[in-house]
């Protein structure tokens, strides 16, 4: 490349479900962040309000976070950059590399050491949580277990019902891993159940064609927290509302 400071641009895919000049800040902003209302409109070609609306739409989606940056003389300006929940956005290869990694293991040292390998990650896991959650209610290890899955990438929600108590995974964050090693997602049950003390029956699974996958959850019924922790807060339905008023 020369030195003159000149770059080739590459015209970078939009995320999943952005098109437009919403897509586009994305897109600049994983280019170059932070970056004003004001630079994004230069490098979109588009109007400062034009960029304000989509930016705003943005921030209410949790996708952009700002902060003041004093640039020279004057008022401080507003520099924009891609939150967590918007570098999430773009395409990651950890499915296809950790794959990877571990079809080498199993070319090395047979399939056994690899799904043992995994049984130890989760096992590890599991021990962690324990340990740090010891002495919580079940609700309260209910909510951390759901907030971990989501932080990785999984969507995950509780819900209850006449029934009982569901715990939901909107997505699978390692599929590819998954559908390879299918004894990832006995080792995923396995930690839900030691984390939260309870019984865990699989009632819908991904890997099987299903939207989503879905855990039946079964507490001590003596226990006056398998519930929602305030049923005349959550009542039936989704736990996630509840999960983010209290975190």
């Amino acid at each position: 490349m020369s030195g003159t400071g000149n770059h080739a641009q590459v015209n970078l895919p939009l995320p999943l479900g952005h098109r437009g000049v919403r897509g586009a800040v994305l897109v600049e902003l994983k280019r170059a962040q932070p970056l004003s209302t004001r630079e994004l409109a230069g490098r979109l070609g588009t109007s400062l309000n034009a960029v304000r609306h989509h930016l705003k739409e943005l921030e209410e989606q949790e996708l952009v976070s700002y902060e003041r940056q004093h640039r020279g003389v004057g008022a401080p300006t507003f520099a924009y950059r891609l939150a967590p929940a918007g570098e999430a956005l773009f395409p990651r290869r950890y499915d296809a590399i950790l794959t990877s990694l571990l079809d080498d293991l199993v070319n090395l040292q047979g399939r056994a050491a690899a799904v043992g390998l995994l049984e130890a990650r989760y096992s590890a896991i599991a021990q962690r949580l324990q340990h740090e959650l010891e002495g919580r209610s079940p609700a309260e290890r209910l909510q951390a277990v759901t907030r971990m899955l989501s932080e990785d990438g999984y969507m995950a929600e509780v819900s209850f019902t006449s029934g009982g108590t569901t715990l939901t995974e909107h997505n699978c964050a390692i599929q590819a891993v998954a559908e390879r090693f299918p004894e990832i997602c006995a080792a995923e049950a396995k930690l839900i159940g030691e984390v939260l003390r309870a019984e865990v029956h699989r009632e819908k699974h991904i890997l099987k064609g299903c939207s989503a996958c879905e855990y039946r959850l079964h507490f001590d019924s003596t226990s006056p927290t398998a519930g929602p922790p305030d049923d005349s807060v959550a009542g039936p339905g989704s736990y996630s509302a509840l999960l983010e008023e209290r975190s």
